[in-house]
């Protein structure tokens, strides 16, 4: 039985996430490993050394994800999708082994190169693949997978925690092992699957191009109207590009419309970190610690939130291309804001060091499961969505790459100021979030255009043509030549129709 295009397309940009797998695996699991009884033995790490361990991860990752867009141009998507995994398969080993602290941050730190380089890259191989209707529901398992790694890591982790004795050092190297396992299997197998068309055609491999476009589109039909039209759509985007694109990243901030482009998505990726999700993940024993949950539960309770995460994720995927980009993640910050307020009132009112009662302690977890279920239906899976398909094809690499780059070095700055900030003001720490939240709200509701269902090919009209203040407009209105192009498209159909019969 043959596979519907969108079907396929949607495999092949499910199989390309295993590498998200990865990198949402080593958030879950760096949460258990630096609380585990045997870490803490052998290390007996500072909040410091604490913060680095983490923050090494994402730090190394800003370096990857900046490298990725000369890799992703250079050697194409797949190619990049193999080395980022050879580099993480490389730092798990460095981490798995280690036998001073040092040892471990440095696996870290490699480990985080390796995952850089697939944030980046997957999104932009998923939005390339998709067909422009089901764009945001194939980019969305970028964060979909993200959430089953992590679901693994919490409840592996769990296991290993209650499964190996406190003395055991494989308490914590067997889950950092594990994660070495999918890493190998995406690099393995990746050159099964199809390259990017658009990097075909743009590196003069047009034939080939073409006969993968049809491979997704169309059972391989090259005579396919929609495939016609977007593959000389494509062509000519490109040629326009080649004559008008910037040749620096200098000049790439000098054109108006890319620097709004970039402004932006690097604005929404520093944003996804203010909201408080890595604060959560990193470090939620600590966190929980304040309120008198022990490090055991935890865990459990964790784990547990990973299915939350999960469901608001899968959500996000059958529902995001119906509901467009700009209000669930106007009202996705919104909702983290709420959940913020509930938890710091709850911290302060119940205050570390006292026998706090369990309906507190169950108020404060039911919240950070409410949290984590906005925040993964809505800016998580957001965030890699947006950057990945408003960029054109000469710009996407480095666009793509600067956004991530920002995700990172926000990520790495919380992980290494949490526990500090934690210890010393405890609850007030919350409050960051809360008007982070709030502020997200209002600017992107000021600010972001609706990209849904727009062909990346059109891009560049939407961010030219849009103004900058945009609380109520729609894609359509800025988009004069995408009706001519449908309208080419049903054309073609139409005749394509009358000459079969």
């Amino acid at each position: 039985m043959t596979i519907p295009p969108k079907w396929y397309q949607f495999l092949v940009g499910l199989f390309a996430s295993i590498g998200s797998f990865n990198y949402g695996y080593d958030l879950g699991i760096i949460a258990q490993v630096v609380a585990s009884d045997s870490f803490v033995a052998k290390f007996s790490p500072s909040d410091n050394e604490k913060g680095l361990v983490v923050s090494l991860f994402t730090a190394g990752a800003f370096c990857g994800s900046f490298f990725a867009g000369y890799l992703g141009d250079w050697v194409g998507r797949r190619g990049t999708i193999a080395i980022a995994t050879a580099t993480f398969i490389l730092g798990g080993g460095l981490q798995a082994g280690g036998q001073n602290i040092g040892f471990l941050q440095a696996g870290r730190f490699v480990a985080g190169i390796g995952v850089g380089v697939l944030c980046m890259i997957i999104p932009l191989y998923q939005a390339e693949l998709a067909h422009p209707t089901i764009r945001g529901r194939i980019t969305a398992l970028q964060q979909f997978m993200l959430g089953i790694g992590a679901l693994c890591a919490s409840w592996i982790g769990f296991g290993a925690y209650k499964g190996f004795a406190p003395t055991d050092d494989n308490q914590w190297r067997v889950p950092l092992a594990i994660q070495c396992v999918p890493a190998a299997i995406l690099g393995l197998l990746i050159f099964l699957f199809p390259e990017s068309p658009r990097w075909l055609i743009d590196n003069g491999q047009v034939n080939l191009g073409l006969k993968t476009l049809a491979k997704l589109h169309a059972h391989g039909n090259e005579n396919d109207p929609w495939v016609r039209a977007e593959f000389e759509q494509i062509q000519e985007q490109i040629t326009h590009e080649h004559e008008h694109s910037a040749k620096t990243w200098g000049e790439l901030f000098k054109n108006k419309s890319n620097f709004r482009r970039i402004f932006l998505c690097v604005a929404l990726q520093s944003s996804i970190q203010l909201t408080g999700v890595s604060a959560i993940q990193y470090y939620s024993p600590d966190i929980f610690k304040q309120i008198g949950v022990s490090t055991e539960r935890t865990l459990l309770y964790q784990a547990c939130n990973s299915i939350v995460a999960l469901v608001g994720q899968f959500l996000c995927i059958l529902f995001i291309d119906q509901f467009g980009r700009r209000w669930p993640l106007i009202f996705g910050n919104l909702g983290n804001c709420v959940t913020f307020i509930v938890g710091a009132i709850l911290l302060a009112l119940f205050p570390p060091g006292k026998d706090n009662p369990m309906s507190a302690q169950i108020g404060f977890i039911a919240t950070t499961w409410i949290y984590n279920f906005s925040f993964s239906a809505t800016c998580g899976p957001l965030s890699w969505i947006i950057p990945s398909e408003v960029f054109n094809t000469a710009t996407r690499s480095r666009g793509v790459s600067l956004a991530t780059m920002m995700s990172f070095a926000m990520n790495t700055m919380i992980g290494q100021v949490t526990p500090i900030a934690m210890t010393n003001i405890g609850w007030k720490y919350y409050i960051l979030f809360i008007v982070c939240n709030f502020t997200n709200a209002i600017f992107f509701w000021a600010l972001l255009p609706e990209t849904a269902k727009v062909p990346l090919e059109a891009m560049d009209n939407l961010w030219e043509n849009a103004p900058w203040f945009v609380p109520t407009m729609e894609s359509k209105d800025y988009l004069g030549d995408l009706r001519e192009r449908e309208l080419e498209i049903d054309n073609k159909q139409a005749i394509n129709i009358d000459h079969k019969e």
